[in-house]
């Protein structure tokens, strides 16, 4: 990002001494008071790089987006651009406000005859959840496309850095990501040096599914002090099996399934009594919306796992 604002500030200067020495060797005509005006604007360039390398440059703030996941519809609420949105996907749920919005897509459609006539200035698409053949389409449409990858949760931070630095409201986005940050910080520091405490963590049950240590979610496990049994696997959201879990013998199982209902299939576990998970009655649901969406919200996932490992704990003592 460092060399890109080196390379935009370059032209600028470069365009700036151009535009001197047009003015110094003719009349100021309407001709170049024209060229005054595009330097003007040229002083005001927005230039983002998004997480697949790819710089995006605008000359002002952006009007209109499409979202094209429910995470990028909340984080651009949160920076308080949601006056930008004029499309977004199936399941953007929060804030409640969100879904009076035009839906253009879904996880198994893009509507891109819908977005061609909403004719968006940006289109925001997770590059890990939409359809690459849609998104390319949408290139060649002459779409600028911002791709999200918040894989980490740092990226959580740079993702509301770019939405803030893109409408125009850097400063409420700068206050956003600094505040989440903090509390990541706080959370560290408090769990550093607690007991580790083995999990867990339960995607679906049908197949069974759980994450990687490359995954957000393990991230957050490991931010209170819990280690993730399944680290090591390679794919970021494996298929297992029961054999699996039952040899490594998880002293907690934190379950997610869909929205803030406890998933019945959670009690299942109950079956395999000499599991430690089940021994210590260490079943616990956590709202899907709170650790699996790419926004602040994610402290509240991160505050209630915290919370679930303390009380084990306690019971350890």
């Amino acid at each position: 990002m460092k060399s890109s604002n080196h390379i935009t500030a370059i032209r600028i200067i470069t365009a700036l001494l151009i535009g001197m020495i047009i003015v110094a060797c003719q009349p100021v005509t309407e001709d170049s008071n024209s060229v005054l005006g595009r330097l003007a604007t040229s002083e005001n360039i927005i230039s983002v790089t998004d997480f697949t390398g790819a710089e995006l440059v605008f000359s002002e703030p952006v009007e209109s987006i499409v979202a094209l996941s429910p995470h990028i519809v909340e984080n651009i609420y949160a920076v308080g651009a949601s006056d930008r949105l004029s499309g977004v996907v199936e399941y953007s749920n929060f804030p409640p406000q969100a879904t009076e919005l035009p839906i253009v897509a879904s996880f198994e459609k893009t509507n891109i005859e819908r977005i061609v006539e909403l004719n968006p200035d940006l289109i925001m698409a997770w590059e890990s959840g939409n359809s690459h053949s849609a998104i390319n389409r949408l290139k060649e449409l002459g779409f600028k496309v911002y791709m999200d990858r918040p894989d980490s949760l740092g990226d959580v931070a740079k993702s509301i850095r770019d939405i803030g630095a893109l409408t125009g409201l850097s400063d409420n986005a700068d206050a956003v990501a600094s505040n989440y940050e903090s509390a990541l910080e706080q959370f560290s520091k408090a769990n550093q040096d607690k007991a580790q405490v083995s999990v867990f963590y339960q995607v679906w049950n049908s197949p069974l599914q759980t994450i990687s240590g490359n995954h957000i979610i393990s991230a957050s496990i490991e931010l209170c002090g819990g280690t993730n049994i399944y680290a090591d696997e390679f794919s970021v959201a494996p298929i297992i099996n029961i054999e699996s879990v039952l040899e490594r013998d998880p002293q907690v199982i934190i379950a997610s399934g869909m929205g803030d209902d406890r998933p019945q299939w959670l009690d299942d576990w109950a079956r395999w009594p000499n599991l430690r998970a089940v021994q210590g009655n260490n079943l616990f649901a956590v709202n899907p919306d709170y650790i699996q969406r790419h926004t602040t919200r994610l402290l509240l996932g991160i505050e209630a796992i915290c919370q679930r490992l303390d009380e084990v704990r306690k019971k350890n003592d």
